[in-house]
């Protein structure tokens, strides 16, 4: 695993390094090691159960309830089920870590990598797969903030991502995003398609969260 990091940006205020990260809740931060400090080590390093992304040298806890869990659980199913006929690449779960860039882990909810990426099908050794997804996927939890998502997709759109599908539980909505700023809002009346990514994918979104299950408000 590589070593290598971004030098953080000089932050002076904890409300400057909230803003930086997209406004997160202040309860995501964890200030073990501080803040600015914190490198890809720590990532793999931490107790299990926890799961961290690391964002300017801040270790930000990734927003995860166990319904969203489920609703990841699905899609993956649905896109195993896809590849049995399409082997096309491989799917990761949400605690697959990604290396986007030095310095810088995200882990989508569900994440799609071509294997045109990786030579002769051979998967790298190491904690982290160092690129960022065709497809990556994100369903918002309650502490998921509108500036926290516009900078991922950022991150992921600059990195080489083609498609994220930004999805909304409560709301049964998901959002195709083909640029940064680019998407189209489908419901449950929709149907969800792969391309380009994923040539002939195709997953009602009504089916999808009947298959999770009806969630109480």
């Amino acid at each position: 695993m590589s070593t290598d990091t971004l030098a953080p940006p000089e932050i002076e205020t904890l409300a400057e390094l909230l803003h930086r990260l997209g406004d997160v809740p202040l309860e995501r931060i964890r200030f073990r090691p501080s803040p600015g400090t914190a490198t890809e080590e720590d990532v793999v390093g931490l107790p299990r159960g926890r799961h961290y992304e690391l964002v300017d040298g801040v270790l930000v806890e990734k927003a995860m309830g166990y319904y969203e869990s489920m609703l990841a659980g699905v899609l993956i199913y649905f896109l195993h089920k896809y590849q049995e006929a399409n082997p096309l690449g491989i799917v990761l779960a949400p605690d697959g870590l990604t290396r986007i860039e030095p310095g810088l882990v995200r882990m989508p909810d569900v994440s799609f990598h071509a294997w045109e990426h990786f030579p002769n099908r051979l998967l790298p050794a190491g904690a982290f797969l160092e690129r960022a997804p065709d497809l990556a996927v994100e369903i918002l939890s309650p502490s998921n903030t509108e500036k926290e998502m516009d900078r991922k997709r950022s991150e992921y759109f600059g990195a080489g991502t083609i498609l994220v599908w930004q999805v909304y539980p409560s709301e049964r909505v998901v959002r195709v995003y083909t640029a940064v700023d680019a998407f189209v809002t489908l419901t449950e009346d929709d149907t969800l398609t792969g391309d380009p990514v994923l040539p002939g994918f195709t997953l009602s979104i009504r089916q999808w969260f009947e298959r999770a299950g009806q969630r109480a408000v």
